[in-house]
């Protein structure tokens, strides 16, 4: 039977934390970020799909490193934000937050980007002729039609945040209790005598987190587009 400590479920109970707040701040740029580069025709396109999809390609080190002098106490837009709003990322649970939305956001943007694509415009243009503003026909025929692709990348970026390392211990450490997720906690028992017990525990646990994010991913998806396919 699997037994975790407390410090261990606190490690798990942190990346959920993390990882929810990581996907619901992002998911309103990500559908935004989505439809202009569905839809969008404009002279930079190509770079911002580029800066993008960077944190896919770049190591999670240099990400988090970036963080840390951009948001770091000292750095200018840290600096402001803890002035003038008393908010505070670097080495805070917050921080592993940001960090986590970064690291995710490609998956998400990509995935509500096909799924943007591939919406009937006829559809909108209909509604439209019926007297319906933009936004009304975005919020009742755009957004509905895109809910397959918005539901997998919103799980797919969970799961993504959920699994992080490299970002967060370089922009907030690996503080236990205030941002040792799973990841950071597999690591440092990892680094003590014996820790290969409880280190193969917290293993599984983040396997069947990210394997039932995966599969919840596929099923609500393929609901959402039967159910606006008719099906």
């Amino acid at each position: 039977m699997l037994t975790l400590s407390p410090e261990e479920l606190t490690a798990i109970k942190l990346s959920l934390r993390v990882a929810t707040w990581a996907t619901l701040a992002s998911l309103p740029l990500g559908i935004l970020v989505a439809m202009i580069l569905a839809r969008g025709r404009f002279y930079g396109r190509a770079l911002l799909n580029a800066l993008v999809l960077l944190p896919l390609v770049l190591p999670p080190v240099v990400t988090g490193y970036v963080l840390l002098l951009l948001f770091g106490r000292h750095g200018p837009l840290g600096r402001w934000l803890d002035t003038h709003l008393g908010i505070v990322f670097a080495f805070r649970w917050t921080g592993a937050a940001l960090a986590c939305a970064i690291m995710g956001f490609p998956l998400m943007v990509r995935a509500i980007q096909l799924s943007a694509a591939a919406v009937d415009r006829k559809l909108e243009q209909a509604a439209g002729t019926l007297g319906a503003n933009p936004a009304y026909v975005f919020l009742t025929v755009t957004l509905p039609l895109m809910a397959p692709g918005i539901i997998a990348g919103a799980i797919l970026s969970f799961a993504r945040a959920m699994g992080e390392f490299g970002a967060t211990i370089t922009f907030v450490s690996n503080i236990p209790g205030e941002t040792q997720t799973i990841s950071a906690a597999i690591y440092t028992l990892l680094q003590v005598p014996g820790g290969d017990t409880a280190a193969a525990g917290l293993v599984l646990v983040a396997i069947v987190l990210a394997l039932g994010a995966v599969i919840a991913s596929e099923f609500f998806a393929r609901r959402a587009g039967m159910r606006f396919q008719g099906e």
